[in-house]
């Protein structure tokens, strides 16, 4: 079995049986929670690896979005997967913005979660495979994204990416000026999503350097085509 431990918070008991069933059947370790309450109780004493959030939670219906909210904040590259009824725009764009790594409704396959929860797995191991090659810390200009630590800086501060998000900023950054598209940058983040998923992981990401820098213009956009990391930036 897995040593991974995936956590999932959902409030329909049945429901959550079924997909730790199913976790458990590919070999990973799973744990249940029904509510927002006992989820951040287990959670301050140790985090999980990945946590799978539904959005309306018991009488709190957006307790899911509080929950990742709550997690961002003790870890930012904590991988955060909204699962849930809800296939709204805003509803995904909201969940995008608070720090997840992803949003899927439950009208997918159980074989397409475990898909997109393996693709997060293996971003995260490719970055910790890098850690014994001291040449892969990346600088360009004022950024310095540090594979090793799992850091990035801009100007000598710190900007707390997800894991999805380093992924984008690492292949935009590794060739400054050169344009890439929506496709590349999903190719990069292992990520399966449509273009609006896309475009609201770029404006957060921008919004975390901009805490830093008001004046952060290295990420632009190049209408029709896709993004680039300015050169010299």
């Amino acid at each position: 079995m897995s040593s991974r431990l995936i956590a999932i918070i959902e409030d329909e008991a049945p429901i959550r049986e079924n997909y730790r069933d199913a976790l458990e059947r590919y070999g990973f370790q799973s744990r249940g929670f029904g509510d927002r309450a006992s989820a951040q109780a287990a959670f301050e004493q140790a985090l999980p690896d990945l946590a799978i959030i539904d959005i309306g939670l018991g009488d709190e219906p957006e307790g899911g979005f509080e929950l990742c909210r709550w997690l961002r904040q003790r870890s930012g590259e904590l991988p955060i997967i909204f699962l849930t009824a809800r296939d709204s725009d805003l509803d995904a764009v909201s969940g995008l913005r608070l720090g997840a790594d992803d949003y899927l409704t439950k009208d997918i396959s159980t074989s397409h979660l475990l898909a997109r929860i393996t693709a997060l797995f293996r971003r995260i191991d490719a970055l910790k495979q890098t850690r014994s090659a001291p040449d892969r810390r990346l600088e360009q200009g004022a950024l310095v994204l540090d594979p090793d630590a799992l850091t990035v800086h801009w100007q000598g501060q710190g900007v707390a990416l997800t894991v999805t998000e380093f992924w984008m900023v690492h292949a935009l950054a590794r060739h400054p000026g050169h344009v890439k598209s929506r496709g590349q940058l999903m190719d990069a983040a292992s990520l399966v999503v449509d273009d609006t998923t896309i475009t609201s992981h770029i404006k957060r990401i921008r919004r975390k350097f901009q805490l830093v820098d008001p004046d952060f213009e290295a990420l632009g956009t190049v209408h029709g085509a896709g993004y680039r990391w300015h050169a010299g930036a």
